[in-house]
């Protein structure tokens, strides 16, 4: 494989940088560089990637998926997750500890990243738990977890209630540096809900999740982000007036952040009508009002990042009743897909070069990783795109060991054609995967 590339004639857009033109991009060593030597030019040397007509962004990362290692590799591995993300343009991903062993250790953390080290091809973050096992009781070692490498704290799949513990977490978390993340949802409220409360929940017969169960929670961190002075970050936002409270508090200067989900603007809880699984998700699908106010805030500002919550279940996990099931989706394969054909194409709600800044620069800033630009001396993270690209969703052309997505059969616009890691395509789309 050769150590160079030559990206020709692309149309680089790179937020971080400001960037948006036409030109060439050169790869060296696994770094981006201003040019190549005149040996390494030519048939003979560097790789050459005719971009013309495409768009060359930093490689697209992710802060937000489960990949079931350890404890459930029946759903996904640690591998085939790497392989979603690649296919879907992602470089980096950041993984949730809700694992089997909870990752709330410096050893299972250390078997994360050696996992991750010897069998993904793309670049894989740990996250630890806030808290023991999740149980949102005693905090973890948030010291040895620091000293481990996570890039974040979470106890995400679950939210601390007790807010005791949480506004301790918080303030040690200050004193190590690290962003906390939260799954925003109190539990006293939410109870056994396993679809939005509303109009379909009632026609529907089931029990219902209120929105103001995840709004209290928003509530309380902001409370906490502004009284310790350290960032928390609101995970898969999904109601309007959590977007309402994040904006009113982002404008007086608190240190609170907050992320979406396609899933959460592209479908509203009527799909939920025929009882399938596959449109399960934590927190739930709400209504057009709520797809409205996250769209806004999106194109406001006052949500900055994208992500997938991309939650694997294998197939008979998902085929029962409906409150027995399992919450969660696919997402990193549709996610770029998604955003562009709703947020690009639909909505108009924001341009390419921002929707690009919301899966590069913005994430990688929030948690401080060397990624998410193109520029001289960065590690070589690269993803080639084409946001008019036609396509139709089909789940049994997945990486992933599952196929619980509600998004098979539909037809979008836009799509990851190349996916570059450390200076190695890992994957195109024409001849699928290197290794």
């Amino acid at each position: 494989m050769n150590a160079s590339l030559h990206i020709k004639g692309g149309r680089i857009i790179d937020p971080a940088n400001g960037i948006d033109r036409i030109g060439d991009l050169f790869v060296r060593d696994g770094i981006i560089v201003d040019s190549l030597p005149k040996n390494e030019k030519g048939e003979r040397g560097a790789e050459v990637i005719d971009a013309t007509g495409k768009v060359v962004s930093p490689g697209l990362i992710d802060i937000h998926v489960h990949f079931r290692e350890p404890g459930q590799s029946h759903k996904e591995t640690i591998a085939t997750g790497a392989r979603c993300a690649a296919a879907g343009g992602f470089t980096t991903v950041v993984c949730m500890p809700n694992t089997s062993p909870v990752a709330d250790s410096p050893a299972t953390i250390a078997w994360i990243q050696e996992r991750a080290a010897s069998t993904a091809c793309v670049n894989v973050f740990c996250t630890g738990a806030i808290t023991k096992g999740l149980a949102g009781e005693e905090m973890a070692p948030i010291g040895a977890l620091a000293a481990a490498g996570v890039v974040a704290l979470t106890d995400d799949g679950r939210c601390v209630q007790n807010h005791g513990v949480m506004r301790r977490a918080v303030e040690y978390a200050r004193h190590y540096g690290l962003p906390v993340m939260d799954h925003c949802q109190e539990t006293t409220l939410s109870a056994d809900g396993v679809m939005n409360e509303g109009e379909w929940s009632t026609r529907l017969g089931l029990p219902g999740w209120p929105s103001l169960a995840e709004d209290l929670i928003v509530a309380r961190n902001i409370l906490l982000a502004e009284e310790t002075g350290h960032p928390i970050h609101c995970q898969h936002i999904s109601s309007a007036r959590s977007v309402r409270l994040l904006r009113e508090a982002r404008q007086r200067g608190v240190p609170i952040t907050a992320e979406a989900c396609p899933h959460h603007i592209a479908l509203t809880d009527g799909e939920l009508k025929n009882f399938d699984t596959n449109f399960k998700m934590n927190p739930p699908l709400r209504t057009q009002a709520d797809i409205d106010e996250i769209i806004a805030g999106i194109s406001d500002g006052t949500i900055t990042i994208l992500a997938s919550d991309h939650a694997p279940h294998a197939t008979y996990e998902k085929e029962v009743e409906f409150d027995r099931a399992p919450f969660g989706i696919l997402g990193l394969e549709t996610e770029l897909a998604l955003f562009l054909e709703i947020l690009l194409h639909q909505r108009k709600a924001l341009t390419l070069p921002q929707i690009l800044g919301m899966l590069t620069v913005n994430p990688a800033k929030f948690l401080r990783l060397d990624r998410g630009t193109l520029s001289t001396g960065a590690p070589a993270d690269i993803t080639i795109l084409d946001p008019d690209h036609a396509w139709t969703v089909d789940k049994n052309e997945s990486s992933s060991l599952s196929r619980n997505t509600p998004f098979h059969g539909h037809s979008l616009r836009g799509r990851a054609l190349t996916t570059i890691v450390g200076g190695k395509v890992v994957w195109d789309l024409e001849s699928g995967f290197r290794s």
